[in-house]
């Protein structure tokens, strides 16, 4: 396995200077030259370090978080773009002025985004921000899940610790090593599933081990491996129609697809730089990929891969 030894600083320089010279490669060329297809659509313009692609099926909308500048740094150099199921940008900048959005899900005309140490609510009809809450003890929040009930879960990898946000209120709903830095989330039926980064070792980020896809009991809190090894960097989790988990290694620029019930794993594509939190449109079975140091975002057929 591989060892990170790099302190949080100087984790988030690394990530910023790989983001900026990944962004100099030339836009036009396809750098996924390993993926068994080619994608179906890729934009590239006004995307700056996208770290999440989300669809709302309400809207018929695929809503991008774009970091802007640090991911843990609150300048306000963040935005979040809204795009068509083609891939044309519809609203470049829909939103602006927040600090590193990452995680996004949508609950009922409320789209919930995760920014460093606050989680906002934006109103999806007209974009205004209904509300920012703040998560006390907070300090790199990352993917956020809603259940059935609109109760809102979000991640903070760097404290391995899961929060649960219920109205107004904000709670510590599960944390601790064995959450092995918790990254991707996604909820399924009656338990949380979990795409872990491999616990983060106190005070900054270095990696004795990658992480596991995971499911936490929402009720019990009981934690089951679904990977029996640990599998990578685990980035962005969904599900497909055949209710295998799709997850995407943001170090090793890959995605792959688990086989939910034996956990076995294959790879889907390699060659990525960067791939973040990814999105599926359901009805078509598209997977949308966030390429965060490439500075762009591409579409693919599940059904191909």
């Amino acid at each position: 396995m591989s060892k990170f030894m790099f302190s949080k600083l100087a984790l988030v320089l690394a990530i910023t200077t790989v983001v900026n010279s990944f962004a100099a490669t030339d836009a036009s060329k396809e750098n996924d030259k390993n993926a068994k297809v080619h994608p179906l659509w890729a934009v590239t313009e006004g995307i700056d370090a996208p770290e999440c692609t989300y669809y709302d099926n309400e809207s018929k909308t695929i809503f991008v978080s774009a970091v802007g500048g640090k991911p843990d740094e609150k300048d306000g150099n963040g935005a979040i773009h809204k795009l068509d199921k083609s891939g044309k940008m519809i609203a470049k900048d829909w939103v602006r002025g927040l600090n590193a959005p990452k995680g996004l899900r949508a609950y009922k005309g409320t789209l919930w985004v995760s920014d460093i140490d606050q989680v906002i609510a934006i109103n999806i009809e007209d974009g205004a921000v209904a509300k920012k809450i703040d998560i006390p003890g907070a300090k790199f929040l990352n993917d956020v899940a809603v259940d059935d009930s609109g109760v809102v879960f979000v991640s903070d990898t760097l404290v391995s610790r899961i929060y649960r946000i219920e109205g107004d209120k904000s709670s510590v709903f599960i944390d601790g090593k064995q959450l092995e830095s918790p990254n991707g989330l996604l909820v399924h039926g009656n338990k949380l599933i979990v795409a872990s980064w491999g616990l983060i070792e106190e005070g900054n980020w270095n990696t004795k081990s990658t992480g596991h896809i995971y499911s936490i009991g929402l009720g019990t809190k009981l934690i089951n491996k679904i990977t029996r090894r640990p599998l990578g960097h685990l980035d962005g989790l969904e599900m497909d129609s055949k209710g295998n988990f799709i997850v995407s290694d943001w170090m090793a620029g890959k995605v792959f697809r688990v086989k939910a019930a034996s956990g076995k794993s294959e790879t889907l594509m390699y060659g990525f730089k960067g791939s973040a939190d990814i999105g599926i449109i359901p009805s078509t079975q598209i997977l949308i990929v966030p390429r965060m140091g490439e500075n762009k975002v591409t579409a693919y057929p599940l059904s191909k891969l």
